[in-house]
């Protein structure tokens, strides 16, 4: 017996997911590769980890981290480290990568933004990241409760640095420029896969509007960092990896996050293969020599893995260039 994470779902979870994606319900299943011992992890047991899901659940918050399936849920909570998913836990979208239920949202919660806050405070977080579904069905696709979650946080916690992972906001005229002047110290939004894969991986959205999006966050406040993420394994190649990075420095983009797709279920998008940790550490030194301040690219890398830790790298090495540019 073993407590490795790299089994397929079981025929009931089969059935959640497929009560969650209505959508999906009509997608031929797809075998689920088994993973490569690189990519397995352990089944959370850690004290910790416990303590950090009571305390979730008591104020009935959600979290990337379980709605998501994330494969680092047991490491992260062992720290205490919860990535908060705010504006409800239905998205209006149906990426064919994504875990998170589709259909139609709940209604917002006012107190919402006040038990994020409360959450930070118990925890302890010295950073934090609040990422979202998306909310297509609302006038400014959320951002108004992306401003008052910031604002609690600071109220309660002014010495947490906070970082967003934001939807697209498509078609919502000037719906990043209120949070923008909230103030985020990391202002992130995933680009997720190369261009020629949007129309079966993420067909909702659209690349160049996901790119202008953070290249305007970066024209109203130059200060705060962008970041990005990518997943592969999903059939890119790696001339398509190197554009996107180009087309993100171009956008003036501070941190790349680079990870393996893993199939939550047959339902979802198939692996198309597991990248080697040795390539990996190629994008890596590829991405770091085009110029960005941070870059995290592993395997098991997500958007919030080890955010805490690589915020100060980053903000170390903005120090360290300016430092060295004004001698």
């Amino acid at each position: 017996m073993t407590d490795d994470i790299d089994t397929a779902p079981e025929a009931n979870e089969k059935k959640k997911s497929e009560f969650r994606h209505p959508e999906k319900r009509n997608r031929p299943d797809t075998p689920i590769l088994r993973k490569p011992e690189w990519i397995r992890v352990k089944a959370p047991v850690s004290p910790e980890y416990h303590e950090t899901k009571t305390l979730v659940q008591s104020l009935k918050l959600k979290t990337v981290c379980e709605e998501a399936a994330c494969p680092n849920i047991g490491e992260c909570w062992k720290q205490k480290h919860a990535t908060f998913m705010i504006l409800g836990a239905t998205c209006t979208r149906a990426c064919s990568f994504c875990n998170v239920a589709t259909g139609i949202p709940d209604k917002l919660d006012p107190f919402e933004a006040a038990r994020v806050a409360i959450g930070v405070q118990k925890l302890g977080l010295k950073h934090v990241v609040i990422t979202s579904v998306d909310r297509d069905d609302l006038e400014d696709g959320g951002a108004e409760q992306f401003v008052k979650v910031i604002s609690e946080i600071r109220r309660l916690s002014p010495g947490t640095s906070i970082e967003i992972l934001t939807p697209d906001f498509k078609d919502k005229n000037n719906a990043i420029e209120p949070i923008v002047i909230a103030r985020p110290d990391v202002f992130n939004h995933n680009l997720e896969t190369v261009p020629r894969l949007y129309p079966t991986i993420r067909p909702g959205a659209r690349y160049f509007t996901s790119l202008e999006l953070l290249n305007r966050v970066k024209k109203i406040d130059p200060s705060i960092f962008t970041k990005s993420g990518l997943m592969v394994g999903l059939g890119e190649t790696k001339q398509e990896v190197m554009q996107v990075m180009d087309d993100l420095r171009a956008a003036d983009v501070d941190f790349l996050t680079i990870g393996q797709y893993l199939q939550p279920t047959p339902k979802h998008a198939a692996v198309d293969r597991f990248v080697t940790p040795e390539e990996f550490k190629s994008y890596e030194t590829i991405a770091r020599g085009k110029g960005f301040l941070m870059v995290a690219a592993t395997p098991l890398t997500r958007s919030s893995y080890h955010a805490d830790s690589d915020f100060e790298k980053m903000r170390s090495a903005r120090e360290a260039k300016l430092a060295s540019a004004g001698k």
